[in-house]
């Protein structure tokens, strides 16, 4: 049971993390009603560019507000160069305008900072705490804890700011009907720019801390993938559900791996999530906290 509990606690903190990187998805989503591909791109170019920026000569305290208003400015960049010329085009042209931004993004990244992989230090230990290992015999990395902890703090602030304020209003109405929204008198374009400037500083948080984890490489960009499953199950319009969809999502990679995954030969926690995801399609496709939408022809 000590194992059990010790490999389910990993998994919801990763978990946590993954809600994070959903939640810039998320948060494109209820705007545009498009999926952000270039998601993966922009947690790629965040810690890339916190890390050149510490390599040329800045402290961490103020690479950090630098890289911060450079996500800032490639949101804001991003919004009025490639979304607004799309304003009322199909939904398949706004997706095929993010996938090409997403190469473009990762090619930058690279382009002006190198490909070479590099590592990240926030100050904070890869290590279990003690004090926990002694009482329970459960072993929590400090790492994990500390990071789940900032991202559930960001995850949780943005629910309540998109939830309870007249900006979060706006967003909703914007998501369900461009039109309507415009008619109403709702910056269309303003709201956009808002997103998309919160959608740099998501991927900035999530890049530091999947950059320290994994090391800030170019398989930072596959770390978006993992949000998929997140997405699927919570709902893509759902912060609560990014935030739910990533605690099931994190413990059930980490109970397969460790419990299936002999079975079958190991490796699956890449992808059990995507077959949980599959298999939670055919059940309740909207997700757990989507809105079901009946078309009626």
């Amino acid at each position: 049971m000590t194992f059990f509990l010790e490999v389910l606690i990993g998994g919801l903190l990763s978990g946590v993390m993954y809600s994070l990187v959903a939640l810039g998805f998320v948060l494109i989503y209820k705007a545009s009603g498009v999926l952000n591909f270039a998601q993966g791109g922009m947690v790629f170019f965040a810690a890339l560019t916190f890390v050149g920026l510490t390599e040329v000569g800045l402290n961490f305290w103020l690479a950090m507000p630098a890289t911060l208003v450079v996500m800032v400015v490639l949101g804001l960049a991003t919004e009025r160069i490639v979304l607004r010329p799309l304003v009322n085009q199909p939904q398949i042209a706004l997706f095929m305008a993010t996938i090409g931004l997403a190469f473009f993004i990762e090619g930058l990244a690279q382009m002006l900072w190198g490909a070479n992989v590099r590592g990240l230090e926030l100050g904070i230990q890869d290590e279990p705490i003690g004090w926990v290992s002694d009482a329970t015999g459960i072993n929590v990395s400090k790492f994990d804890l500390v990071a789940a902890g900032i991202a559930a703090a960001l995850v949780t602030s943005l629910a309540l700011f998109f939830s309870r304020t007249r900006i979060g209003r706006a967003l909703r109405a914007v998501a369900d009907d461009h039109q309507a929204a415009l008619a109403v008198g709702i910056p269309l374009q303003q709201i956009w720019a808002i997103v998309w400037g919160v959608a740099g500083f998501v991927a900035l948080v999530a890049g530091l801390l999947w950059g320290a984890r994994n090391g800030v490489q170019f398989a930072l960009t596959f770390v978006a993938l993992k949000a998929l499953p997140v997405l699927i199950l919570g709902g893509f319009e759902s912060i609560p559900g990014a935030i739910v969809g990533g605690l099931i999502i994190g413990a059930s990679e980490k109970v397969a791996e460790v419990y299936l995954g002999p079975l079958v030969g190991g490796g699956i926690e890449g992808w059990f999530p995507y077959v949980l995801a599959l298999l939670f399609l055919l059940v309740r496709p909207e997700g757990l906290f989507g809105e079901k939408i009946i078309r009626r022809i």
